[in-house]
């Protein structure tokens, strides 16, 4: 039995105006945001993703928003080998996209959010046994750069040194040959 012309339209109705499509992920979200404000993309990152579920069980376990309810985040972040990171946490929000807007909307959260040259995040949630209130993490991180030359400064002596050092055939009282 074929299915009702109607049903058929309704359908191709819902999918182009967007209604059945699938909801973006919180990394995806937090990089709609950051495009919108001059920063780049960030991914999932399974190392932050463990982090960031550690902190939120530990939160939902003692039912207190804490950033050190497990220890520093200098401690808790090092996992990540990341040169800079940033922590929001929260409780409240059943959804990650009401989380996000909460964090959008406060200076700090906005600020680290807006972690310049982040490229990772890991995001988790956990419900305490007790209030049942859902606490989030959000762990978001760049990797190390080189700190930038100068233009017009020349390398560190050492460097000179070892340049000078392959290229001599005969060293004789500091001269090369």
């Amino acid at each position: 039995m074929k299915p009702p012309l109607f049903a058929i339209l309704l359908a191709l109705a819902l999918l182009s105006s967007g209604a059945v499509a699938a909801e973006a992920s919180p990394a995806e979200m937090i990089s709609d945001f950051r495009l919108k404000h001059g920063e780049g993309r960030v991914a999932t990152d399974a190392v932050l993703n463990r982090i960031a579920l550690e902190q939120a069980k530990a939160m939902a376990a003692r039912d207190k928003l804490d950033h050190d309810v497990l220890g520093s985040f200098g401690s808790r972040i090092a996992p990540a080998k990341a040169g800079r990171a940033a922590e929001n946490i929260a409780y409240g929000y059943v959804s990650f996209e009401k989380t996000l807007d909460q964090w959008i909307t406060s200076t700090e959260h906005r600020k680290n959010l807006l972690l310049p040259k982040a490229s990772r995040v890991g995001i988790a949630s956990a419900q305490s046994a007790s209030s049942h209130r859902t606490y989030w993490a959000m762990e978001i991180a760049g990797d190390y750069e080189p700190p930038p030359v100068a233009p017009g400064k020349k390398t560190p002596p050492a460097a000179n040194r070892k340049t000078s050092a392959q290229s001599c055939r005969v060293k004789l009282l500091g001269l090369c040959f």
